[in-house]
């Protein structure tokens, strides 16, 4: 007796995403998970800071790729302890082989850990400050190609200025736009990826 062989059930069709995370695994991972969320934890929100500072000149990819050794490295990005980094942890993090061993990045980071530091004990946070140069609000863009999406916007200017203003460093405009599409404080998923919807529904 022949059995009447089962067609396969249909396979659900692969999610679009922005084609900028590629196939790599944490790539894709960062992107599903990370990347255009409204943040406003202090802590994350400073880890940003430093990593996007330390990713200045090089690929996204390359610091995600080193990010359990910068939590390590700088102690969970605890702002008060970074802060109080010395000649010995200069020297301690530019002999580690797990981050980016640039002295001005390094530098960068304990100043913009004082900066912050100094932004609390005057009752501010990161986030009210971050978040103010979008009221609040994500902003929700609708680009459908990667040529649309911006380097650099006003916003991102006028943020940079006042970090600088305030002391930090390492916090030009185009980093300052790359923090605001990681920290969602904007949407910039393609229209064609699944996170743009999702995201856009939560607001």
């Amino acid at each position: 007796m022949n059995r009447i062989k089962q067609p396969a059930p249909p396979q659900p069709a692969p999610q679009e995403r922005c084609p900028w995370c590629g196939s790599d695994p944490l790539y894709m991972a960062y992107h599903d998970s990370e990347w255009g969320v409204p943040c406003h934890d202090e802590r994350t929100l400073f880890e940003f800071l430093l990593l996007e500072g330390a990713q200045a000149g090089l690929s996204w990819l390359t610091i995600l790729r080193k990010r359990e050794n910068y939590r390590r490295a700088f102690d969970d990005f605890d702002v008060e302890k970074i802060a109080r980094y010395g000649e010995q942890d200069v020297a301690r993090l530019l002999g580690d082989a797990g981050i980016v061993r640039n002295r001005l990045k390094i530098a960068a980071s304990i100043t913009n850990a004082q900066a912050t530091l100094k932004l609390y004990e005057q009752g501010g946070t990161l986030d009210q400050l971050l978040w103010q140069f979008v009221d609040g609000q994500p902003r929700i863009n609708h680009w459908r190609t990667m040529a649309e999406v911006p380097a650099i916007t006003s916003e991102a200017e006028t943020l940079s200025k006042e970090l600088k203003r305030r002391g930090f460093r390492f916090i030009g405009p185009t980093v300052m736009y790359a923090h605001m599409q990681a920290t969602g404080m904007v949407n910039d998923h393609l229209v064609s990826c699944h996170r743009h919807a999702e995201l856009a529904s939560q607001n």
